[in-house]
Order: C-alpha cells, then sequence, then structure tokens
C-alpha cells in the first residue's frame, strides 16, 4: 500500500450501506481500516447518500442495513477509540461542500468518468439519468476534501475519483486560493523558517518552478511538513507558493493502493451479493460449512481417481489466502496425482475460515444485544467528524467571500 509521511496522518474513507458484510469486505476492505487506524487518523463513514444515488426508488432497506453494517465493522476490531465511525448524512457539511464545488466543476470532468457509462451498462434495469448519479463523484470528492484528507485507501478501480478530487481541490485554491497579499504573506512565512531553511525552500522551490524538479518539489514538501515554527496557514501558504499557486485550501489527496488480496466467491468469481458467492461473516457455522462443502471444484474430477488441475479450483484460491505453503503444497501434489479427494482438500479450508470468523461473530452478538451502544458510538463520532468539517467549510465559505 501506497504510505504517507508522519505528518501526513489523515485517512478518510467510506462504504455503502449494505447490510450485513462479508468475507470479500473483510479481506478487501476491513483489514486495512483496522491497519490504517493504529497509525492514522481516521474517518470511517457510512455513505449513505451514495446509496440514494442508485437506490432511490427504494431507501426503506437503508436504515437496517446501516445498523447491520456498523456492527460488522466494529465486531471486525474497527475500533470507535481509534477511528471516527460516522454517518455521511449526520454531517451536513459534505452536502454544502458538494454544492459549491459543483460551482466550479465543469461538466465534462463527471461525463467522462469511467465508472458513470460502466455502471449504467450494469444497472440497465434502474433509471440513473439523473443528477444525483452524475454528481456522485464530486460528492465523494466532497466526502474526502472537507476533512482535508492526505489519503484515501481505495482500489485500481476508483483511482480516477481520486484523481478527480486532486483535480477539484487543484482548480478551487486555484480560483480562491489567492489573497490579495499572498506573496508578502509568504515571503514573511518563509522568513520564519530560519535562514537555513528559508534558503533550502527558496532553492527547491526555484529548481521545480524553473525545471519542472520533481524530486526538488517532493523535498521542500517534506521540508515544511517538518517545521515546527510555521501556523498551519502558513504551512498551506507556503504549499501553494511552491507551486506557484495560491494558498492550499484544500489539500489534494493522494490515493493509497491497498493489496489486498481478490476474495474469491464460492463459484470463483469475485465474492459479491449480487452473485450469491458470499460468506457472511456472521453467518452460523453449520451454514457456512455447508456451503464450502459443497463448493465446486475442478470440472476434470469427476471420480476420486481422476487427477486434477488447482488453478481451476475455487477451492485452491481460498487455499491461497487461508493455507500455508506445506498445505498448499499438499494440496497441490493430492490434486494432481489424485491422491486427495475435493473432500480432504476442503477441510484445511473449512478450519480456517470458522476460526477466522468466530471471534467476529462473538464480538458482534455482543453489539447486537445493546444497540443503544452502536448508536451511541454512532453519534459521537458524527459530532466529531462535524467539528473538522465546520472548520473546513468556514475557510471555504472565506475564500468565496461567503462570511457574510
Amino acid at each position: 500500500m501506497t504510505t504517507l509521511t508522519n505528518s501526513q496522518q489523515r485517512i478518510v474513507s467510506g462504504m455503502r450501506p449494505t447490510g450485513r458484510l462479508h468475507l470479500g469486505h473483510y479481506h478487501g476492505v476491513l483489514r486495512n481500516w483496522v491497519e490504517l487506524q493504529n497509525s492514522h487518523e481516521c474517518f470511517f463513514f457510512v455513505a449513505d447518500w451514495h446509496a440514494l444515488t442508485t437506490h432511490y426508488d427504494d431507501p426503506s432497506v437503508i436504515e437496517q442495513n446501516i445498523w447491520d453494517m456498523v456492527v460488522d465493522w466494529l465486531a471486525c476490531g474497527i475500533s470507535p477509540g481509534a477511528a471516527r465511525l460516522f454517518i455521511q448524512s449526520r454531517v451536513p457539511e459534505h452536502a454544502e461542500l458538494h454544492l459549491l464545488l459543483s460551482m466550479i466543476t465543469p461538466l465534462g470532468w463527471l461525463e467522462r468518468m469511467p465508472t458513470y457509462k460502466d455502471q449504467q451498462e450494469k444497472l440497465r434495469e434502474k433509471d440513473l439519468s439523473t443528477y444525483g448519479f452524475l454528481g456522485y463523484p464530486l460528492l465523494q470528492s466532497a466526502d474526502v476534501l472537507i476533512y482535508k484528507a492526505a489519503g484515501v485507501p481505495v482500489g485500481e478501480d476508483q483511482v480516477a475519483h481520486i484523481e478527480m478530487t486532486r483535480e477539484v481541490a487543484r482548480r478551487f485554491n486555484h480560483l480562491y486560493g489567492r489573497e490579495p497579499d499572498f506573496e508578502a504573506r509568504a515571503e514573511e512565512a518563509i522568513a520564519k523558517m530560519g535562514k537555513k531553511n528559508a534558503r533550502l525552500y527558496r532553492n527547491h522551490r526555484k529548481a521545480y518552478l524553473e525545471k519542472g524538479d520533481q524530486e526538488a518539489l517532493k523535498v521542500a514538501r517534506a521540508l515544511l511538513e517538518s517545521q515546527q515554527n510555521i501556523s498551519v496557514g502558513d504551512r498551506e501558504r507556503l504549499l501553494g507558493y511552491l507551486e506557484g499557486s495560491g494558498k492550499m485550501i484544500l489539500p489534494e489527496p493522494m490515493a493509497l493502493l491497498t493489496d489486498a488480496p481478490k476474495m474469491p466467491g464460492l463459484d470463483g468469481q469475485k465474492m459479491s451479493k449480487s452473485y450469491g458467492n458470499t460468506v457472511a461473516l456472521r453467518e452460523d457455522p453449520a451454514v457456512i460449512e455447508k456451503a464450502l462443502r459443497t463448493m465446486p471444484t475442478d470440472p476434470a474430477r469427476v471420480r476420486l481417481t481422476d487427477p486434477g488441475d488447482p488453478e481451476k479450483c475455487p477451492v485452491w484460491q481460498f487455499h491461497l489466502l487461508y493455507s500455508d505453503q506445506s498445505t498448499r503444497d499438499w494440496v497441490r501434489e493430492g490434486c494432481a496425482s489424485a491422491g486427495i479427494g475435493c473432500v480432504q482438500c476442503k477441510a484445511p479450508v473449512i478450519e480456517a475460515v470458522l476460526a477466522e470468523l468466530k471471534p467476529i461473530r462473538e464480538r458482534a452478538e455482543e453489539y447486537e444485544s445493546d444497540p443503544g451502544l452502536v448508536k451511541r458510538i454512532i453519534a459521537e463520532g458524527s459530532e466529531a467528524a462535524r467539528d473538522i468539517a465546520r472548520e473546513t467549510l468556514d475557510e471555504v465559505r472565506r475564500a468565496m467571500s461567503l462570511n457574510y
């Protein structure tokens, strides 16, 4: 996964409320969130407004989906003491920033998003000719920029969204980041850095502006982040001055590409509710065991004595996730030689999956028995998120001369 410097700690990530989660969510997202919350300032939110962009015609299921999903988050180890957990619509500043950014965002930026036509094609049974669906990438941008996030953990299919967010931030800073006395205030801020650091900053700035030296830009940014004797406002001012623009009111976030493994479904395809091939995190152990025991295998193995090819078997994908090397070697050799049967092959996978899900299911039961606790966690997280969001929105309003 792409890493951030120690001073670039704020991470934002959200998930649409789809109800109870499965192993694909756990391995693809939640394990990464658990790791990030221990080393970064994290904001994890339920994207309920985003759910409306495709399910506006039946919003009745959203509320229960929200609480089911949050319980799974908590059961998987997302801690309200380490991260802010909240519901998007409980922080209305997201919507106002989305509105203000929509005033400056070219329509073509939204229409060219690769997911726009792709989702329309996949969801042809729905009428998605709405502004909400067209504009949801900009709402995603607002979700990130309202917290001045340094990074957003995403898969490769979402990198284009983060790049658009960077373009929106860049355009906003260009339009509204120019204070009347910007250069004079930037020079005053440089002087506060001390002679040595001021000289280094100027040299790196010159190298970048005159020669396009990307390494000089990187070093200068790190130099600014290490300064203890300048204010946050001065730091943002100097970041903008460094690149020849105005004050960086909305910092450009990085896409943090996760190296999470692809979680296969019971049929070998990607695990997805729409394919009906999932293993739910809170499913009854007996149901999970039955589902894994009846998984399809290499079609070449009609009889026990028929040799098989693990690469053509969905069970092998589970071994790659759950088994150690010695078990994989045993499976590969036993399958290819017909030395073991499919039932034997599945046994280690069943044992590993049940062992992984047992503590998650037990923690989920604790939260299910106290729904008031779950709602208090979200209420506190939403209020904490609003405190940060209000500060950013106040700054945006001032920049756009809306602070009358």
